[in-house]
């Protein structure tokens, strides 16, 4: 069987931006003429997406594939943990559903997903020339060493180089690395063949001296100074979406309700991208004011997020807006949330067995233990979005009854969702990926408030995408050593 060449990114915390840094070596393998794929052996994100296979997998996954101009599979993920609170998550694995398991219980099972996580790495490494491995946190949570697999665990079973990211941004970089290394094993500390400080604004020769420095005192050479670059790419993370600078200045205001386990966020990075639309998220009702557009995103536990948007007094300024004609979205866990009740009759969330929704749209929602797991090709059927095409997916606990007008007709037949004068609600993960549900959108917002509409057509959202890989990629390529990262991959071959 032939084995890939293969390099890890490993980051001194979380957030550092290993997965940009894996989505920007993606492509710069492929535009290299390599066929390169990602790896990261377990994610712990609320944010995933769905293979062709329909099978689950973390989104930052889903995203270096589509880079690496290949197409998302779930061996790339073969563990993606989906948080339920703070003490437990869903653990899938090979993009199914396998238990929900408290902190401690998955700890101690762990080592038992090691054959499964390397049989997903021997078959892609089977097929690709490239393997861009990603970690997890940091390798120096001591506390977590035994029996990893997605740090220096996994390095020493798949036998890989190790690249080591800093965040200058948050400060404290040269600590960070230094501490990090120092942390390690010596044999871990020789697999870490160069440091990375990322996201950097400033002037790089003052950064020099403590460089060099680092490599005195690490004895590992720092293989670039990566800028903070200014590209859009769906993030994995749910403390990634905020107030975009930018949003203050765009004619339409959009307001996104930040749930406390909001999930599949990047459902509005088409909207963060376009020119009109400035999106927001706000988690307190004073933030709500009166925007153009009101969505409750989805979530991965509804029925929690729906008792903290009452108890925080969201919904009642939610219910507020749209009594005065607010229009408003919901996707997935925030459609359900719309509804007039939410059953649990197997405790699916919890030990809730009902709640009242927020009763504005003629629907009732009762979860069980299957997931529904799709991807679908709808159009919208009436309201201001009539007509859009969407490609989309659904990842979601149960089902609803709806006894209203359809949101959207599968192109199998069947309905979607549930519409009702200004609110709608939908299960479709991605509506506004196609562009054409996006363009309506915008116009519609745009005639009630009486603002002229650009007359440029928006860049198709692939396009978008497209050109923001490349640019990730001549950013990363310009300040990293990319000479080195093929010689250190050729040493480990």
């Amino acid at each position: 069987m032939s084995r890939a060449k293969r390099i890890m990114v490993q980051g001194t915390m979380s957030g550092a931006g290993k997965s940009l840094l894996c989505t920007a070596l993606c492509r710069i393998f492929a535009q290299d003429g390599l066929r390169a794929a990602p790896f990261k052996s377990q994610n712990m994100a609320l944010n995933s997406a769905v293979t062709r296979e329909l099978l689950e997998i973390g989104r930052a996954q889903a995203v270096q594939a589509e880079a690496a101009g290949i197409e998302p599979d779930v061996r790339m993920n073969p563990i993606l943990l989906k948080p339920s609170s703070d003490t437990g998550s869903q653990v899938i694995v090979n993009g199914r559903v396998r238990a929900q398991m408290a902190a401690a219980d998955y700890f101690a099972y762990k080592k038992a997903l090691i054959p499964e996580i390397r049989a997903a790495y021997d078959s892609l490494a089977a097929e690709y020339d490239v393997i861009v491995i990603e970690g997890a946190g940091s390798p120096a949570e001591i506390n977590l060493r035994e029996n990893d697999i997605v740090n220096m665990g996994l390095a020493e079973l798949v036998n890989a180089p190790v690249l080591l990211a800093g965040d200058i941004d948050r400060g404290g970089v040269f600590a960070q690395l230094y501490g990090t290394v120092a942390l390690l094993r010596e044999s871990e500390r020789a697999r870490v063949r160069g440091l990375v400080v990322n996201k950097f604004r400033g002037d790089e020769a003052l950064l020099r001296p403590g460089l060099r420095q680092l490599e005195a005192l690490t004895g590992v050479p720092v293989l670039g100074v990566v800028p903070f670059l200014n590209v859009r790419i769906d993030d994995e993370d749910s403390l990634a979406p905020c107030l975009d600078a930018h949003s203050a200045h765009k004619p339409l205001d959009v307001a996104v309700i930040r749930l406390p386990h909001i999930a599949n966020f990047t459902d509005f990075a088409p909207l963060e991208a376009h020119e009109l639309l400035g999106v927001r998220y706000v988690d307190r009702a004073t933030q709500l004011s009166e925007p153009d557009l009101l969505i409750l995103p989805g979530t991965k536990s509804t029925m929690d997020d729906l008792l903290w948007l009452r108890r925080c007094g969201l919904e009642a300024a939610v219910l507020r807006l749209a009594a005065r004609g607010t229009p408003v979205l919901g996707v997935c866990g925030g459609y359900q949330m719309l509804g007039e009740t939410i059953t649990d009759p197997a405790g699916v969330e919890g030990s809730v067995p009902a709640l009242h929704g927020l009763g504005l749209l003629p629907c009732a929602t009762a979860f069980a233990p299957e997931k529904t797991l799709t991807r679908v090709c709808a159009r919208v059927t009436g309201g201001p979005l009539d007509g859009a095409a969407l490609d989309g997916y659904e990842i979601h606990m149960g089902a609803t009854e709806v006894r209203g007008e359809p949101f959207c007709r599968l192109d199998d037949g069947r309905a979607d969702g549930c519409r009702s004068g200004n609110v709608s609600g939908t299960y479709l993960h991605g509506l506004f990926d196609s562009g054409e549900a996006l363009e309506k959108l915008a116009n519609w917002l745009c005639e009630r408030k009486g603002i002229q509409k650009e007359s440029a057509a928006a860049q198709p959202r692939q396009t978008y995408r497209e050109r923001q890989y490349d640019l990730l990629a001549a950013g990363v390529r310009e300040a990293l050593d990319m000479d080195a990262v093929y010689r250190i991959m050729e040493d480990f071959a």
